[in-house]
Order: C-alpha cells, then structure tokens, then sequence
C-alpha cells in the first residue's frame, strides 16, 4: 500500500512539474494536472494539502534532477577539456549547461520561472528557489577546489551570475551560444584570479 501512494504522489509530482515548466504556475490549474496526470482531485489532497504545497514538491523534484544533470554532465565533459587541466570541471559545468540550454525541452529555468512568478521574497516557493541556487554556488565552488584562489566562494558566485545570465539569454532570444559565451568568460576569470592568488593559495 505504502508503495502504491508512493508511486501515486510521484506520478502527480512529475505530471506537474512538466506542466509548470512548460506552461508556468499559476497558468496551470490544478484541474489541467489532474487531467494529465489521470487521478480525482481526492487522491492530489491525499498528498497535498495545496497546490503551494504540490509546487514545492515540484521544485524539490527538479532540484534532485538539475543537480543530478548537471553531476552527470561534468563527468561527461571533463576529460573534453583543453588547456589547464585543474580548470577542467569547472569548465565541463559550462559544457552540461550548454548541453541543457540548447535541447529541445529548455523552456528556461523552473527556479527563475517560479521566483518570478512568486516575487515576495518570503513566500515558501520563491524561498525553496534562493536555497536551490544557493546549492548551485555550493556546487561550483567544491568543482573549485585544488585551483589556487584566493576567495573561491566569490568567484563561485560569479559563475553562477554568469550560469543565470545565459539561462535567461538563451531562453529568451533562443541564443544556441550563450553558456558557451558564459564558459569563455569563465575561462578569462579563473586565468586571472588563480594567477593573482597569494602565494600561499598556490600549490
């Protein structure tokens, strides 16, 4: 049984979730998920007790996934690298965004999307969206390590400014280069600040 609602409350957490990244939030009504997803509106509040509460559910999802493509995708591109070989991941971060933005399911940024959508800052969803790029910088910055730097964080959250800027570019103007822009720029400020790091950051 506990298998069955389990299957349930994934099945409805997916259906959503393709249906507030590709038609938006609050342009979905809950009615249009239960359509897609084949369930009564009895088994959603089962689960939820509101469609906040399915939307957070949603963005939790997506975050699982992004960071598990974005992992799988460094992996995948790391050993593609040319030049500095410590720069390696970093710049394979690039490469896996590249690969996402230009794909024909892109339809920008869910986090971006929802935050927009739910602008005060204290509403739960646009909270679970600054804590998801929070883990971005997070996860930029441990793909950093081993190169001399004197403020990784700060640069991680440079590159992270740079990741949202391409999102949003190749969103809207459907620019197939804009993450590949965003990996050059990258490329010039990691040459610059391992070169300028104290000598006690160098190996």
């Amino acid at each position: 049984m506990a298998q069955g609602r389990k299957s349930k409350r994934e099945h409805l957490v997916e259906t959503a979730q393709q249906l507030f990244y590709r038609e938006g939030i609050k342009g979905t009504g809950i009615d249009t998920v239960l359509e897609h997803a084949g369930v009564a509106k009895r088994t959603l509040y089962n689960h939820f007790k509101s469609k906040d509460e399915l939307v957070i559910a949603t963005l939790q999802h997506r975050d699982q996934e992004f960071m598990a493509m974005l992992k799988a995708g460094v992996k995948k591109y790391e050993s593609k690298q040319t030049g500095e070989p410590i720069f390696a991941r970093v710049l394979a971060y690039f490469d896996a965004i590249a690969e996402w933005t230009t794909s024909r399911q892109f339809s920008g940024c869910m986090f971006i999307n929802a935050s927009a959508e739910y602008p005060r800052q204290d509403h739960p969803v646009h909270v679970i969206c600054a804590m998801h790029k929070r883990l971005v910088i997070q996860y930029i910055e441990e793909l950093m390590a081993g190169i001399p730097l004197a403020d990784p964080h700060e640069l991680a959250v440079q590159f992270a400014v740079l990741t949202d800027g391409a999102i949003v570019n190749a969103h809207t103007t459907s620019n197939k280069n804009a993450a590949q822009v965003a990996k050059q720029i990258a490329l010039s400020l990691l040459t610059m600040h391992a070169a300028g790091a104290p000598a006690d950051h160098k190996q």
